[in-house]
Parts: C-alpha cells; sequence; structure tokens
C-alpha cells in the first residue's frame, strides 16, 4: 500500500509535538506513576536482584556524517553518547547504571539508543538503535554487553553490519535506515531475539556475538513494522506497530515456533499447524499500534498499544489490553501517553515506560494495578 511522505513520521517526533497538550491526559484509576525525570523510557526488564532495569533513549547529540543518510523528512540524523541505562529499587530510588552509549536525533526529533535491555545468566545486555553512521554515530548499532560493577560496556555483535549484510526482500524504501531501528529483545533458547522494524526482520543473537536472520517478517507479511516481541512455553509472540495515519485494531499478534515445539498457543491464540523452522504459527488481529507484548502471573498475554486513535498519535489514548482465554481482547489500563516498553514485577503488578516517545526529562515509569 503506497502511503504519503508525511505518514512515515516517528511516533517520538508527532509525540513531542503533540507534548503541551498531554498534561491533560487522564489515567485509569489502576495506573500509579511511580518514577519521573526519564530521558525516552523504552525497553523494561527486572534483573535477578529484583530491581527494574530502564533502557533510556537520552538526548541525542549534534554530530553529523557523511555517509549514506535517512532521507528527509525524518534524516538527517545527529548523533552523540548521551543513551544510558537507570536502575529503579523496589521502593522507586533510581540511579544510572552505565551510560554513554551511542544516541541519535532525527530531523523529525525523534530520539534513539538504548531501545531493549535483558538478563542472561545474571549479566546485563543492551540493544543499542540510536548507532551506526546513518545516525551520526562512531560505534555500530548492537548488542553490547554490561559490566554492573562499574558501568562499563563492550560491543558483542554489531547489529548495523549484519543487516547491511543480510539485507530482507522487500525493504521499506521510502524510509529505509542503514542502521535499522532496532526496537526490542527477548531471551529465547538461551539467545537474545531482537526485532527490527524498519527493515522487518528478527535476529537471534548468541552471548559469543554470533548471530542468524531468523525470520524475514517483510518476505510474507510486507512492511508492517514489528516491534515487541516475547517468549512464553517455547514460543515467540510478535506484535507490530503498522503504518500512520493510525487504522485502529489493523496491528497483529503473530504467534513463532518450530516443528519440534509441542506447545500450543497460549490461551485465545488459536494455532495452525508447524513447519521445521521458526516460522509464523498463526495471526490474530484486533490491536492498535503495538509496542509491547508480554505475558502476565495469570498467563495471558498483555499488549502495550501507542495510541488506539485513528489518524497520528494521540496523547492519552495509549493503553493495555489483554487476551482471553476466549480469545476477547480486555482493556487493562487506559489514558496512557505514548508508551514504549512493559515488564510485570515479582509483585504481580505491571511497569510501563510512560512518555516513553516524548521530550527528554518528561518519561516515567508507571506501576498498573491489574484489574
Amino acid at each position: 500500500m503506497k502511503i504519503p511522505k508525511v505518514a512515515l513520521l516517528t511516533a517520538a517526533a508527532l509525540a513531542a509535538s503533540l507534548f503541551p497538550n498531554s498534561l491533560t491526559a487522564q489515567p485509569s484509576s489502576n495506573v500509579h506513576v511511580w518514577v519521573t525525570g526519564l530521558n525516552g523510557p523504552r525497553g523494561l526488564t527486572f534483573g535477578p536482584d529484583g530491581n527494574l532495569y530502564v533502557a533510556e533513549a537520552g538526548t541525542g547529540g549534534t554530530t553529523s556524517t557523511t555517509c549514506t543518510q535517512v532521507i528527509p523528512p525524518i534524516g538527517p540524523y545527529l548523533g552523540g553518547n548521551t543513551g544510558q541505562i537507570s536502575k529503579i529499587t523496589p521502593s522507586g530510588k533510581r540511579t544510572i547504571v552505565a551510560s554513554g552509549f551511542p544516541s541519535t536525533v532525527a530531523a523529525t526529533g525523534d530520539l534513539s539508543s538504548v531501545a531493549g535491555v535483558a538478563f542472561v545468566d545474571g549479566t546485563l545486555y543492551a540493544l543499542v538503535a540510536g548507532g551506526g553512521c546513518s545516525h551520526g554515530g562512531t560505534r555500530p548499532n548492537g548488542l553490547y554487553k554490561v559490566n554492573l560493577s562499574n558501568g562499563s560496556w563492550s560491543l558483542v555483535a554489531d547489529l548495523s553490519k549484519f543487516i547491511q549484510t543480510h539485507p530482507v526482500k522487500y525493504p521499506n524504501l521510502p524510509d529505509f535506515e542503514p542502521d535499522g531501528t532496532f526496537f526490542s529483545m527477548t531471551e529465547f533458547e538461551h539467545k537474545l531475539y531482537a526485532v527490527e522494524p524498519n527493515h522487518g526482520q528478527i535476529i537471534s543473537i548468541g552471548t559469543d556475538g554470533s548471530m542468524d536472520s531468523v525470520l524475514d517478517v517483510s518476505a510474507s507479511e510486507g512492511h508492517i513494522v514489528p516491534t515487541s516481541i516475547t517468549s512464553h512455553d517455547g514460543q515467540l509472540y510478535l506484535g507490530n506497530l503498522y503504518l500512520f495515519p493510525i487504522v485502529p485494531t489493523a496491528a497483529r499478534i503473530l504467534t513463532l515456533g518450530r516443528a519440534e515445539c509441542s506447545q500450543v498457543p497460549a490461551p485465545g491464540l488459536e494455532d495452525r499447524g508447524y513447519s521445521r523452522d521458526l516460522h509464523i504459527l498463526n495471526s490474530k488481529a484486533g490491536f492498535t499500534s503495538v509496542t509491547g507484548v508480554a505475558f502476565g502471573p495469570d498467563g495471558l498475554l498483555y499488549v502495550l498499544e501507542l495510541s488506539d486513535a485513528a489518524g497520528f498519535p494521540t496523547p492519552g489514548a495509549g493503553k493495555v489490553v489483554r487476551v482471553n482465554h476466549n480469545g476477547s481482547i480486555e482493556d487493562v489500563a487506559t489514558g496512557l501517553v505514548v508508551p514504549t516498553g512493559m515488564a510485570f514485577g515479582r509483585n504481580g503488578k505491571l511497569y510501563v515506560s510512560n512518555f516513553g516517545a516524548a521530550p527528554p526529562g518528561t518519561g516515567q515509569i508507571v506501576q498498573i494495578d491489574l484489574p
């Protein structure tokens, strides 16, 4: 489907322009502001220490580069080293545990840096989306290993190089990003599976730096903008943003699996069979601009929506929904402002990055009680 170039503007840029109106947003009564003052909070994960770790997009920078740039109106980008990871204790105390990650700001105001965080065998890994020459950076987009004892970090896998040497079948040329715009990752089969929305693929990454393109989403689904991924009972669940202007209920959750898996899909999601390789088992529609997926303590799938209003992102139209056993989709929390990530805590509560695609310093982590 051909769409106007203006429809390719990113959510963060739109949110920034609409931000003054977001101050009137009224979240549902089960949403409680927990931490404020974050710079573009994105992916969340709870560590083995019980603390919440938050990926932050930073503030971009002023460095320009002369390599192939993203075309206007989104590009060119300006890079810096302002991305960081924060740790939040159960009492709500925030400290910065690692900083100086590549961060970039688009011509439209979109900010990118650390997009996702995850632990493997007690070690923290960061998925960086604000790096690479096309983003004004000297360090690539990639998976970075974080030493929490001193805040240092090192490159494990160069994802900028990988996607440039492993192109998808149907790239979307009007807003093509040479270094990619990685959005989220999850641990699965002792590897990290990262989602790249702009090209449309999933890449598995070993802690030894090995990489493999496990699914070319563009080949079968076109440019649906895959964003969020989680694992559950031997399968992967992938959400997509779809295109702007937003068409309510046009986004989907795809269930991914392998032939040798004996598990059935989560409640409310019907199986369509298996094959030998990782592939799409089924597709459930009815969602809008998905930016997060996670399974709750009740075993149900929870989905984070950036904005469920038609058109462009509307402050206060973000929400969390869940898929019930009978397949129906039910609102869990409403009134969120461009939310970008979520994770369940040990206490059974849901934590969400609110104002995640908004100006620096306005980001929040909200705590949601499940109805």
